[in-house]
């Protein structure tokens, strides 16, 4: 299959929640009501006291983290997300949301928890180098990397395999494999960085 060359432009993110309220059925699918659960589960019940998820979509997850986390960042690019991810968690105020379209903009901060749920595989490998490169920097030391994808045939610019197998490899001897799961139609991925 011939894969594009490039990232996928926010526009098409836009466009999806344009089109349908909830694309990729996030709120409505017992599959992703199960993946959100085991990526939750996986975090052992540690408390983070900053974490960044990237690509938050509505904030269906993002409710989920929020208790590990004393203060959590969720980015998206798609404004349309940001609106319903923001009416989803008001109550949770140490939850906070910005329009970002990474890698192209990333937090200056650190954190001790970066979740990648289903985003890794939108980014050509440039981008993936400029993920890994900020990872490798903005991850503290014992700080932890949660990926979460789709290992199903897509039309990404990587499969979820590649992304996560390629950002493996670029960080190198800077992360400890915590957990490698792999489910009939995800993987899910967990990173220590080395302290």
């Amino acid at each position: 299959m011939m894969r594009p060359l490039k990232s996928l432009a926010p526009m098409y993110f836009e466009e999806m929640f344009e089109q349908t309220e909830d694309p990729w059925d996030l709120e409505s699918s017992d599959y992703e009501r199960a993946k959100y659960a085991h990526t939750v589960r996986t975090l052992g019940g540690r408390i983070y006291m900053n974490a960044f998820e990237i690509g938050c979509a509505k904030g269906i997850l993002t409710q989920q983290l929020a208790p590990s986390c004393r203060d959590l960042l969720a980015v998206d690019v798609s404004t349309i997300a940001l609106r319903a991810a923001r009416a989803r968690c008001v109550p949770l105020e140490h939850v906070s949301f910005a329009n970002m379209a990474v890698p192209r903009l990333l937090p200056a901060r650190s954190f001790d928890l970066v979740i990648l749920s289903e985003v890794a595989y939108y980014w050509a490998d440039e981008d993936l180098k400029r993920v890994s490169a900020w990872l490798g920097s903005h991850v503290r030391s014992g700080g932890d990397i949660l990926l979460v994808h789709w290992t199903g045939v897509t039309d990404y610019p990587q499969s979820g395999d590649d992304a996560v197998e390629k950002l493996r490899t670029m960080l190198g001897d800077g992360v400890v494999v915590v957990t490698d799961e792999r489910m009939p139609l995800y993987r899910l991925d967990l990173w220590r960085r080395r302290s």
